[in-house]
């Protein structure tokens, strides 16, 4: 047998084809590398005494751009994988062959794939866009260096990394005598000599992508001021979701970030979609943007908070990945321009975004609402750099790239300003941190996330994990905020309807159902109804 076909999960193939070197992933939804990581598919190995991953070198792309609601083409970290955790792309490697990673599919399709690839890498591409962003000549000449610094000194195409072979309605050759057809609408076969392979990319009706970690289902009270712990991990964990944290304000439900599979996240914590009242966005990498997507299913466009630079960088990426005008951002999104280093006021939740170096356009966020005694305040650093890293970026010179003196200084003492709760990105490597630089830090709190190892001893020394579902009260509730939602919900739905009426729906008792509860069968007139305020799961 010349090839070996596996069922990775709903929507997803991995085809093996020793003989010709070829390795080839076919569907890429959300997180499909933590899949092929939980199933084995991905493995670390070593040669020539280097320790790196196996994996795929090659991915057919779906035909749909979108099914059962959800994204079908999300090839940035299967790319990010073979690049440079297999090895493709670093010198001196024995992975390193010149051979590049084969994206295979229809034109438009890789078109878009290699756009939002192309901004998953950089963010902003000149200081022209930068400017258009709203930052001045200086500013945007400044962060061009930072992003420079991170990209080697050059801003490269994505076809210098990727290969692509349209696939049009004739089998082509894709290279070592392996062919690749169409036979129907994201139907396709696999040829190797004698042995074909038939892979079917389309779900169906009722089939959804899985999600690759197990969730426990937790119900998260509605505090004035509290943070949910929704993920810990990275985009590498199979484990658990990546880095992320909702915000509860005044009952209210707000989202740090956005990574893959959010809906199930929000599932998991008995939080509809439509109870999120707005996102405060970090930067516009798949880990934490590629839920953006699932976020438009709400009923009413949600709340989009960061600073301009940032949207600027999220909508160019987020317009090419869906093949649509950038103009188009704003009508799916309520946005909100956030004031870099400013504290602006969110209906009472102050928010005040820092500038942090990486190769996207990054911000970190500090949040605070006033309260007996002062503020509570709660910092939330993802995809910060190192004190190593940022070292070894500065540099006096203004006319090469890197960080000024004076900028690497307002950067360590803006990671380090002391707060209740801070949660800390320890990746490591050149655009994470590093939970060393925080030893001396005087926080009261110190969570360490972004990872997907287990906590060291020395690091547990400096702080604590932050597994999902966990609460943070940092200020509590004395109020029913359910009543107040399902108060603005009604009035939004029937605002004919005189007051009086609805109060007296809402003098009814408050019923919550667990997840995947059957409220009312299809079909079935009940026999009394029953107000539902709010669900766990969904409403």
């Amino acid at each position: 047998m010349l090839i070996r076909k596996l069922v990775v999960a709903n929507g997803i193939f991995y085809i093996e084809i020793p003989a010709a070197g070829l390795f080839l992933l076919c569907g890429t939804p959300a997180d499909t590398i933590k899949h092929l990581f939980r199933r084995g598919i991905i493995q670390t190995t070593e040669r020539d005494r280097l320790s790196f991953e196996t994996g795929p070198n090659a991915i057919l792309l779906s035909d749909s751009m979108i099914q059962n609601g959800h994204l079908c083409n999300l090839a940035e970290f299967p790319i990010l994988q073979m690049l440079y955790r297999q090895g493709m792309l670093l010198p001196n490697h024995p992975n390193n062959t010149g051979r590049k990673p084969r994206l295979i599919g229809t034109p438009e399709q890789l078109a878009a794939q290699l756009r939002y690839i192309h901004r998953g890498n950089y963010g902003l591409i000149s200081v022209d866009e930068m400017i258009q962003a709203g930052v001045d000549q200086g500013e945007a000449e400044e962060l061009m260096r930072i992003k420079l610094k991170f990209a080697f000194g050059q801003i490269a195409q994505p076809d210098v990394f990727v290969e692509c072979l349209p696939l049009a309605d004739k089998p082509i050759e894709i290279g070592e005598g392996v062919s690749i057809g169409r036979l129907a609408h994201n139907v396709f076969e696999i040829r190797h000599g004698d042995d074909s392979v038939q892979v079917d990319l389309n779900l169906g009706r009722d089939e959804t992508y899985p999600c690759p970690y197990p969730l426990s289902h937790v119900a998260i009270d509605r505090h004035y001021f509290a943070v949910v712990h929704a993920g810990d991990g990275d985009g590498w964990d199979y484990n658990r979701p990546a880095m992320g944290s909702v915000l509860i304000h005044q009952g209210r439900v707000y989202l740090i970030d956005a990574g893959p599979n959010i809906h199930y996240s929000l599932d998991a914590l008995g939080i509809g979609k439509n109870e999120v009242a707005g996102i405060f966005h970090t930067h516009c990498h798949d880990d934490h943007f590629a839920g953006l997507t699932t976020l438009l299913q709400c009923d009413q466009p949600l709340q989009y908070f960061a600073t301009p630079l940032v949207r600027a960088s999220v909508t160019r990426k987020f317009c090419a990945l869906l093949s649509i005008p950038e103009s188009e951002f704003g009508h799916y999104f309520d946005i909100h321009d956030l004031e870099v280093g400013q504290w602006n006021d969110i209906m009472g939740l102050e928010v005040r975004p820092v500038v942090s170096p990486h190769p996207v356009e990054t911000t970190v966020f500090n949040f605070r609402v006033l309260w007996e005694g002062g503020y509570r305040t709660y910092t939330h650093l993802a995809d910060i750099a190192s004190f190593t890293v940022i070292d070894a970026m500065t540099t006096s010179d203004p006319s090469v790239p890197g960080l000024s003196p004076e900028h690497a200084r307002a950067i360590k003492a803006s990671y380090l300003e002391p707060v209740d709760l801070k949660k800390i990105d320890i990746g490591g490597g050149m655009i994470h941190g590093c939970a060393d630089d925080f030893a001396a830090d005087d926080s009261t709190r110190l969570l360490l996330a972004h990872t997907a190892r287990d906590l060291t001893h020395a690091e547990r020394r400096i702080g604590s994990g932050a597994p999902f579902g966990t609460l943070d009260v940092m200020i509590p509730g004395q109020q029913n905020f359910l009543l107040r939602e399902a108060s603005e919900f009604l009035r939004s739905y029937f605002p004919s309807v005189p007051t009086e009426r609805l109060h007296m729906l809402l003098n009814n008792r408050i019923v919550a159902f667990n997840p995947e509860t059957i409220i009312a069968p299809a079909g079935k007139i009940p026999r009394r109804s029953t107000c539902c305020l709010r669900a766990r799961s969904r409403c």
